[in-house]
């Protein structure tokens, strides 16, 4: 059974960090491209981050210089580093697996973990 379990969300302070793990099971990342999302109450869904199935990283201008994607193929998990948040920061994030080398179409997504940046 193919899952994605994202992990490592909570509460922050405005310039602190997190870091959110992805953990894949029923197939393994060497193949696939991996993303994260978020989305904010009353925002439409964002892509954050990109990390293809090479290592080839992509980054939403919003989290560039703060965010860093990163992935274990040996553990089957993708990290998403988040340093200096704010509260825009404040959403659902999601990871999402791609087949192949590019970020886009994802085939299999999270169930989403939440981030909270208080002021």
């Amino acid at each position: 059974q193919v899952q994605l379990v994202e992990s490592g969300g909570g509460l922050v302070q405005s310039g602190g960090s997190l870091r959110l793990s992805c953990t894949a099971s029923g197939f393994t990342l060497d193949n696939y491209a991996m993303g994260w999302f978020r989305q904010a109450p009353g925002k439409e869904r964002e892509a954050v981050s990109c990390s293809s199935s090479n290592g080839d990283t992509a980054y939403a201008d919003s989290v560039k210089g703060r965010f860093t994607i990163s992935r274990d193929n040996a553990k089957n998990t993708v990290y998403l580093q988040m340093n200096s948040l704010n509260p825009e920061d404040t959403a659902v994030y999601y990871c999402a697996a791609a087949s192949g080398y590019g970020c886009v179409p994802y085939d299999y997504w999270g169930q989403g973990t939440q981030v909270t940046v208080s002021r």
